[in-house]
């Protein structure tokens, strides 16, 4: 690999990290508010807990979390200010990180699946109505995905009064998101894909290419050397 003068390559963190299982005491903490709380009661919690800075902060998000998820992994890390809705359709899988300021909006009806070792960035948005985001795929910072849109029929009416067609969005396992990348309803991101920064991605993205660009297209297949532009 070519390195530019002044760079260098370090060891992945995330991607390589052990995932211990959460402790006993953490488990019963989620049961017991699951137990003994309603989910609006929960709710509040999560609100309560979402910015602290305490290792007793850090502990409840994950416990009301767990409590209000359909699937919550071991060793997942929540960062400050991270919001979700109808977090009762969420799976998350073990090993996941979620940003600080990430918003994740699910649907009473839908699905959100964030598979495995998955790193969620910073200030990240999900139109999560159906949305899959398999193992060990990172998502840049401020990159977003949209799961709907409205129909804009019929046109006598304001478009934001029209019927919302829901489409899924699948993200493949070990795909790379680049920062403030938007991802369309209906597109299917493939298996090591790359999505350069910035992209707007309308078409599903074959898997192991690099696409970028608005709206993204293809550079090259990750097995191809890089051009030079020069």
């Amino acid at each position: 690999m070519e390195q530019t003068e002044g760079s260098r390559v370090v060891p992945a963190v995330h991607g390589r990290r052990e995932v211990t299982p959460d402790s006993q005491d953490d488990l019963t903490l989620a049961d017991g508010l699951r137990k003994d709380h309603s989910r609006a009661d929960l709710l509040d919690l999560a609100a309560r807990y979402a910015c602290g800075l305490s290792e007793h902060d850090i502990r409840m998000r994950r416990a009301v979390w767990r409590a209000l998820t359909r699937r919550f992994g071991h060793g997942v890390r929540i960062g400050r200010g991270a919001l979700v809705t109808h977090p009762e359709t969420f799976e998350i899988g073990d090993g996941v990180f979620i940003g600080e300021q990430a918003f994740i909006q699910g649907r009473f009806d839908g699905r959100c699946v964030i598979g495995d070792h998955a790193w969620i960035g910073p200030q990240s948005y999900f139109d999560a109505r159906d949305l899959v985001i398999e193992e060990y795929v990172g998502w840049g910072p401020g990159a977003k995905v949209l799961g709907s849109t409205h129909t804009g029929i019929p046109i006598d009416v304001p478009i934001i009064q029209t019927d919302l067609e829901i489409k899924p969005v699948r993200i493949s396992a070990w795909a790379d998101i680049g920062v403030n990348a938007v991802i369309l309803p209906g597109v299917t991101i493939g298996r090591g894909a790359i999505v350069g920064a910035g992209s707007v991605v309308t078409t599903d993205v074959e898997p192991f290419t690099i696409v970028a660009g608005v709206p993204a297209r293809l550079i090259r297949r990750r097995d191809e050397p890089a051009r030079d532009n020069k």
